[in-house]
């Protein structure tokens, strides 16, 4: 079973939990989930790319997503691909998570060994693809990163599976906000997307769906140029528990 219509979702929303080997996942992972629209043990694989595959990271992962009572791997692409065929083993998700990281690293390596083509067919095909930070940067034309340190660069490279811009961590980070602004001021990059840490975008197809949030207050906002600036649209985001 797949999810009726091609569905991205592009948070700024890691796991709960005190320490990294007590993760939790939030009501934006069993949501994720329904809208998969999964058999009796929901398939989750996890891309950790944008941290290099780190090992730790993963078996952190692991014990999160494990919460959800699914099926979970990973996807490793360091010293080499962990799966023969990794078009057929993500093609069999329901959810396919990206964790953060470097972005330019990520989209560096994915296309390197055709996971931007994989991913897309997947999409097409209805495997819910969903991420954090890097994870929600990836999916659109661009964005702002740390991939090479501060102060923040421009990504213009994107999958660009959502023809739009993306600002995760819009509120915690004070580079953020007027980093995307001047980018879109400047014609670097379109209009687009912000999300506050908390919060999160689902797209079908091309075209937003809801926004949401985990943490009371945090909001999803539209960028948008208007007469030379950038006017942000503060997005209904409705509350999950």
């Amino acid at each position: 079973m797949t999810a009726p219509q091609p569905t991205i979702i592009a948070t700024s929303i890691g796991f709960g939990g005190p320490g990294i080997w007590d993760l939790r996942c939030g009501p934006a992972y069993s949501m994720a989930l329904e809208l998969a629209n999964p058999g009796p043990r929901p398939r989750i694989c996890i891309l950790a790319t944008a941290v290099g595959d780190d090992p730790a990271a993963l078996t952190a992962m692991h014990h999160a997503f494990s919460q959800l009572d699914a099926v979970v791997s990973h996807l490793v692409l360091f010293p080499m691909p962990n799966v023969a065929d990794m078009a057929g083993h993500l093609r069999r998700q329901d959810l396919i998570w990206v964790s953060g990281g470097s972005t330019a690293n990520l989209l560096a390596l994915w296309r390197l060994h055709g996971l931007d083509s994989i991913l897309h067919d997947c999409w097409q095909q209805g495997v819910v693809l969903m991420g954090v930070s890097a994870g929600s940067l990836c999916w659109h034309v661009g964005g702002t990163t740390d991939s090479f340190g501060l102060p923040l660069q421009a990504v213009t490279n994107g999958l660009g599976f959502l023809p739009y811009s993306n600002s995760p961590h819009h509120d915690a980070e004070p580079e953020r906000r007027p980093t995307i602004h001047r980018l879109i001021e400047e014609g670097t990059l379109p209009d687009g997307f912000a999300t506050d840490n908390g919060s999160g975008l689902i797209f079908h197809g091309t075209e937003l769906h809801e926004a949401f949030t985990e943490v009371e207050g945090a909001r999803a906002y539209r960028l948008r140029l208007e007469s030379g600036k950038v006017v942000e649209e503060p997005l209904p985001t409705r509350l999950i528990k």
